[in-house]
């Protein structure tokens, strides 16, 4: 891959050794006038540097080095790296950096979404078995996911209300707002839950007033059926082109963002930020 980049372009080699060190990797980045940022690693590791250039003229380029790669997935790429360069630089050839628009949570900036409620709780578990989910992955989402519902989750009442520029939900269990569809993948399976979210666009949240098994079976399977998405329900609140919203809980509820447990809170903002990170459209490459 080095190879391929420094074929015509000036390439610096930096490793990460610790949680948050991307960040500050590209903070630098961006203070030296470097023109992008490479980035081979999970969804995660292309957070942090997103984070650490938004607002700035620097690039981000993201290659494939994780367990699911949602967002390089999401941008059309490749599961090779080495493939993944090669229209990464074909996006460069055909002047495809662009400004886009990203969202934020609590100040922390998100590219494809993020999660309050049920699924961070499930992130959370899987993260306590970080030396199993390089291995097992989907496997071990899903144990977690069983293991979360059964025993680390209270599900007993709801636990947050959630105020729109346009209205308001008053008995949240569980929400996700997004940047960018799909949410997730079940292996090459797309998990579609809000197919109008785009780079182009303000975010969309979806946000679930039951967590009784049967009503949340029904909403999987929805979105299991891609480009529909959700399928319509009583206890599902779909809104979209949001520009900002606001979460107060009634307990702190857990939150991650694009995949990565950060904590919990009882007072959340959403915003979007538009045309804040410039980025290789490897989705809109020509071929």
């Amino acid at each position: 891959m080095q190879r391929s980049l420094s074929a015509a372009h000036e390439v610096q080699v930096a490793e990460t050794t610790r949680r948050s060190h991307a960040t500050r990797l590209a903070e630098d980045a961006a203070r030296r006038g470097i023109d992008g940022v490479v980035v081979l690693g999970g969804d995660g590791t292309v957070n942090e540097v997103a984070n650490g250039i938004v607002g700035s003229d620097c690039a981000l380029l993201p290659l494939p080095g994780g367990s699911t790669n949602v967002f390089c997935r999401t941008l059309g790429l490749p599961d090779d790296p080495q493939d993944a360069v090669k229209v990464s630089l074909t996006a460069i050839e055909q002047d495809l950096i662009q400004r886009v628009g990203i969202g934020s949570v609590n100040g922390r900036y998100f590219l494809f979404h993020t999660g309050v409620g049920f699924d961070a709780a499930v992130v959370e578990q899987v993260e306590r078995q970080g030396d199993l989910k390089r291995y097992l992955n989907h496997p071990l989402f899903v144990y977690a996911a069983i293991k979360t519902w059964l025993r680390h989750y209270d599900r007993s009442e709801p636990a947050f209300s959630i105020e729109f520029p346009d209205g308001r939900v008053d008995d949240g269990y569980f929400t996700i707002c997004l940047n960018t569809d799909p949410y997730t993948y079940l292996g090459n399976l797309p998990l579609n839950i809000a197919p109008e979210a785009t780079l182009d666009r303000g975010l969309a949240a979806v946000t679930l007033t039951s967590l009784r098994s049967n009503h949340l079976l029904r909403i999987v399977m929805g979105a299991l059926r891609p480009p529909a998405g959700l399928a319509t329900s009583q206890y599902l609140d779909h809104r979209t082109e949001l520009t900002e919203a606001v979460l107060r809980a009634k307990r702190p509820v857990p939150v991650q963002v694009d995949g990565d447990f950060i904590g919990t809170a009882d007072e959340i903002m959403f915003r979007h930020h538009p045309d804040v990170l410039r980025l290789a459209r490897t989705d809109l490459v020509r071929n």
